[in-house]
């Protein structure tokens, strides 16, 4: 049993509570929003409180056109980083985001579905809920079908 498998999903649709901060989760990043990746200073330079190397088990990570998808399933790995917004950026981080990956809730034409799940911290080996931008079911099945695995499981040492 991995760590996705020991913990129940939370709800994908989850908004964040502005008054109590529940929702409130960290993002785990594996492609462009990683630190020295095109998209971190674009997006997240000065949002974040913090960014800490951590990995997804239960995932594998397939190229796309210019970046990766993480794709769950048994066995695989992939590595990035745990990304903690400031609090005040929060909500605009996430909506922000959101578009970025082109997700949408419930729309059957995302690329990307937004899921809770524990990462684990590199640091201290220590389970974390966080937000992760997964391959959609279409795209996920189709990347099964026609691509070959980054393997590894790590986007930047990636043959791109």
């Amino acid at each position: 049993m991995t760590l996705v498998d020991a913990v129940p999903d939370a709800s994908t649709d989850a908004a964040p509570d502005a008054s109590t901060g529940a929702g409130r989760l960290p993002f785990f990043v594996y492609g462009t929003l990683r630190p020295g990746a095109p998209n971190h200073a674009r997006f997240l330079e000065g949002r974040t409180r913090s960014e800490e190397p951590a990995r997804l088990t239960g995932a594998t990570l397939y190229p796309g056109p210019g970046y990766p998808y993480a794709v769950e399933g048994p066995g695989g790995v992939v590595t990035g980083d745990l990304v903690t917004a400031r609090p005040e950026a929060y909500a605009d981080l996430l909506a922000t985001l959101d578009r970025l990956e082109e997700y949408t809730p419930g729309d059957p034409r995302n690329l990307y579905d937004r899921v809770a799940r524990n990462v684990v911290r590199a640091a201290d080996g220590a389970p974390v809920r966080a937000w992760v931008y997964v391959a959609a079911p279409a795209v996920a099945a189709r990347l099964r079908a026609r691509a070959t695995p980054i393997a590894g499981g790590e986007w930047r040492t990636a043959g791109r």
